[in-house]
């Protein structure tokens, strides 16, 4: 226990009648102690799901990451370039979590005891999570405005450029591989500066089958998409008298459309736009005229999310610090303020939803957390607080030493 509320309640002690005085250093002290106890389980909440996101994105990526180390390494850094919107989502529940846990910790451990019987009203003790509240909504402001977009721009330069690593990487020397169903390639060995050597494609989807051989060959980007360059070869197409047609080149392009591919990775998507572009879309494109309520559902659901930061930690807030004090713990009100805080963050993702089919649903973006912020305000402030705590404050303290 810091030695702030030990001087208060040294202090309560001392005068049991009355309320204590409420130094501004030891406030100061206790503000700071309150606002770092729910600092701490909200960085390591978030710790923990980025850190989960990564392993899990690694995963996914396992064979990329053995055969090539640096297309390995640009995944990684694609996986971090995906955490701004990860954390975005998870932070308001991140921040209800942390809240829970601090305050149900300083209940169980009787500090909030101890600070009621001083005199310290429930307000001052909910002024440092409000503080921290407010940053984490302008930090989830922030994110949702600058940073996401930002990353998702990072994010699809840094995917196009692998494509054609990512290409070169599934081919491997002196064996037969197998990028796509109904394609083999082989190449005898690897030259400088990623050539080929000595190459065999065999393109069972085209009918007849055609088979390509080569000298030497390089996977380079064609219009945007993976191919590879052939040198020195011949085509073998049989024809459907039996024969065999053979065609020899000296340069020849063989493109890849649909094997490496990942169109949506490239795609401009709702979630890859800049507010700028969600509020103001380009209505001469054909695809932002048929998507515009879901770019504004987004935009709107960006400006109203940060608010759930603040709702939710005044659940929080009320679910510990709202009714009286009991010595078996507040599990039943935990619980009850964990299943409202977990409904107003569905039904806020629910809006969204909705409001992308009925842009006028959009308000109720903004309106499900400042009605949960107004009604848990009110509860918080409560009857009375200076009376209450004046008339329990030293039996609280009493009670809470027997």
């Amino acid at each position: 226990m810091p030695a702030a509320i030990e001087k208060l309640s040294a202090s309560a002690r001392e005068n049991p009648g009355t309320p204590a005085a409420e130094p501004r250093d030891a406030m100061n002290t206790i503000s700071a102690y309150v606002f770092r106890q729910a600092l701490g389980p909200l960085l390591a909440i978030l710790g923990a799901l980025a850190a989960i996101a990564i392993l899990t994105q690694g995963l996914n990526q396992l064979d990329i990451i053995i055969t090539n180390r640096r297309a390995g390494l640009a995944f990684a850094w694609v996986t971090i370039l995906a955490l701004p919107q990860l954390i975005s989502l998870i932070l308001p529940m991140a921040v209800f979590i942390a809240v829970v846990y601090a305050l149900n910790r300083m209940h169980s451990e009787s500090e909030i005891a101890v600070l009621y019987g001083a005199g310290v009203s429930r307000q001052r003790i909910a002024r440092p999570i409000m503080q921290l509240a407010v940053l984490a909504a302008l930090a989830h402001l922030a994110i949702n405005v600058v940073v996401q977009p930002a990353s998702f721009k990072e994010r699809r330069e840094v995917l196009y450029q692998l494509r054609t690593d990512i290409a070169s990487s599934l081919v491997e020397e002196g064996s037969f591989t197998y990028p796509a169903e109904g394609l083999t390639l082989y190449a005898r060995s690897r030259g400088g500066g990623g050539e080929l050597r000595d190459m065999l494609i065999n393109d069972a989807r085209a009918n007849p089958p055609i088979t390509y051989t080569a000298r030497a060959g390089a996977i380079v980007t064609v219009d945007g998409a993976p191919a590879i360059v052939m040198r020195d070869g011949q085509i073998q197409r049989q024809t459907e008298e039996g024969s065999v047609d053979v065609l020899d080149f000296d340069r020849y392009v063989l493109q890849f459309e649909g094997v490496f591919e990942e169109p949506e990775i490239f795609f401009l998507k709702a979630s890859d736009r800049t507010l700028f572009e969600l509020f103001f879309p380009d209505r001469t494109a054909h695809f932002d005229q048929r998507n515009i309520e879901q770019f504004l559902a987004e935009g709107h659901a960006r400006l109203s999310a940060p608010l759930l930061n603040i709702a939710l930690a005044l659940i929080a807030l009320v679910g510990v610090l709202v009714g009286e004090f009991s010595r078996r713990g507040y599990g039943r009100r935990i619980m009850w303020a964990a299943i409202i805080a977990l409904v107003v963050r569905l039904s806020a993702l629910a809006t969204q939803a909705a409001a992308a089919d009925d842009p006028e649903l959009n308000i109720l973006q903004y309106a499900v957390p400042i009605v949960v912020i107004l009604v848990c305000s009110a509860m918080l402030g409560g009857r009375s607080a200076r009376k209450k705590r004046t008339s329990l404050g030293p039996s609280v303290l009493a009670g809470a030493e027997a």
